[in-house]
């Protein structure tokens, strides 16, 4: 292997590359017209733009990019996150091509992709689930008498989807026929299957998933967990590694179910299986994503293992370098996604010029920067910048790091969810380790955060007033 394309814009892209750099790779970008001038472009060794700025005509060709990587004597595809890193076509089409998919074969993908699939693969492990239905369903007089059967409330759930798409939470039996055929709608919009199947919801949980890594040979292990509970719209904007609440033997439990839940479907690569954590600390295998994970940086941060460096190496046939045993937690991570949203006006998407772009530094920060200051922030994908990681001895040092690390980040033209993120690192439920999926619902709302705005403009205004006054009698001092 000694050419990577990176199928992916944006961080991810730029991550990809720095890593298949330091192996000696030569990288291949694609663009869009719109992102012509992001740092992906300019650090590939080779650039080739693939299209308009909307994705279905740009990221999302894999026909052309298929043909690109052909023509440019590509050994390989590295398909981030997003875009087409699960679409099993793709995978296919690389392998039909003899271009090698930097991810797990087609049929891990397919099984994987379908939540239904999944849960009636790993069934024989005796991995716990979630109770519920565990097939897809559309007739609605059925699926109310499944859901009187479970019990209220109970979650619809899209079987293709992700993302929070397709989901939706019934509290009881008169809204269930409305939310139903909402949640059909958006999934068949969305993924293109309308199939949903339904589950016990569980009120209060956390989201914890475990890190896998498997190679050709059969040998797989697990580098612990990732907390990713502080969500909004069941998507996650705080990760932390590891997680606050799981014991030891928790944590090896879980561990031990995730890799066989990657035995289930003879999987290849890196990986991540999901679990939800109930309050009394019982888990449920919910779903498994086979690709790398926009979190990756916390499990590299506590491992001290790059994840895309495993992902090339397995690719290119080679055995795991370490067993479990070898595998060890140091020190504790936490990641802060920056989106281009205004957590003041519901996280809406804020789109914009940056007039001002500048990355916090210094031991233990690090950022996955995917944009430039000078720059657009466009409408056409996913309005994640950046991800801003830092990285300690211990949780609250971690913490402490992150607060300082956001006032140093500058950003002038957009809103940021750098705001959201400070508010949560000083909020006491999360320096206590006591918080679950529904923070935001339970703690935050944008009016606290207006008068944090409000009360940090009024000290910043205070000092700058005492500085004036103090320079001035400086001034007046008789020589």
């Amino acid at each position: 292997m000694k050419k990577i394309l990176v199928a992916n814009r944006g961080e991810i892209a730029v991550r990809i590359m720095s890593t298949a750099k330091k192996m000696g790779l030569k990288t291949v970008a694609i663009y869009s017209t719109i992102d012509r001038n992001s740092p992906h472009v300019k650090m590939a060794d080779e650039a080739v733009c693939i299209g308009e700025g909307p994705s279905n005509q740009s990221y999302l060709l894999a026909d052309k990019i298929i043909e690109i990587a052909k023509k440019l004597q590509v050994d390989a595809i590295h398909p981030g996150y997003g875009f087409l890193s699960e679409n099993v076509d793709f995978a296919i089409a690389c392998e039909a091509n003899s271009i090698t998919f930097i991810g797990p074969n087609s049929h891990a993908i397919e099984i994987m992709g379908s939540k239904l699939a999944a849960k009636e693969t790993v069934k024989a492990y005796n991995i716990p689930m979630v109770p519920g239905l565990d097939e897809a369903i559309t007739d609605i007089a059925k699926a109310k008498k499944v859901a009187n059967t479970i019990g209220f409330p109970v979650l619809i759930k899209a079987s293709a989807g992700g993302g929070g798409k397709g989901m939706r939470i019934v509290e009881d039996e008169s809204e269930f026929e409305s939310q139903m055929n909402r949640a059909i709608s958006e999934a068949t919009n969305a993924f293109g299957d309308g199939s949903v199947f339904i589950e016990k919801y569980i009120a209060s949980p956390r989201h914890i998933e475990i890190q896998i890594l498997a190679d050709q040979f059969g040998n797989i292990v697990h580098l612990f967990e990732r907390e990713c509970s502080i969500q909004r719209r069941h998507q996650k904007v705080i990760e932390e590694a590891p997680s606050s609440v799981l014991s030891d033997t928790i944590r090896k439990q879980m561990g031990e179910a995730a890799i066989k839940v990657a035995a289930s479907c003879n999987y290849v690569g890196a990986g991540t299986v999901e679990f939800l954590l109930d309050e009394n600390l019982n888990y449920y295998f919910l779903e498994m994503n086979t690709r790398l994970q926009v979190e990756h940086p916390v499990t590299e941060s506590i491992t001290g293992l790059d994840l895309v460096e495993m992902q090339i190496c397995i690719a290119r046939g080679e055995k795991l370098p370490f067993q479990q045993s070898d595998l060890k937690i140091k020190g504790h991570a936490i990641e802060l996604r920056i989106y281009a949203e205004d957590p003041l006006n519901d996280f809406l998407p804020s789109i914009g010029f940056l007039e001002e772009y500048k990355l916090p530094n210094g031991k233990g920060i690090r950022v996955d920067n995917g944009i430039d200051e000078g720059m657009d922030v466009p409408i056409y994908y996913d309005p994640m910048l950046a991800k801003l990681i830092t990285y300690a001895n211990t949780r609250e040092e971690a913490i402490q790091l992150m607060i300082n690390a956001i006032h140093n980040y500058k950003v002038k033209g957009i809103s940021t969810t750098l705001s959201f993120g400070k508010f949560v690192m000083e909020h006491n439920a999360f320096k206590e380790g006591r918080y679950d999926t529904n923070f935001v619902k339970k703690y935050y709302n944008s009016e606290l955060l207006k008068k944090q705005h409000q009360e940090e403009a009024e000290i910043a205004a205070y000092i700058a007033l005492q500085k004036y006054l103090e320079d001035q009698k400086q001034l007046k001092l008789p020589n």
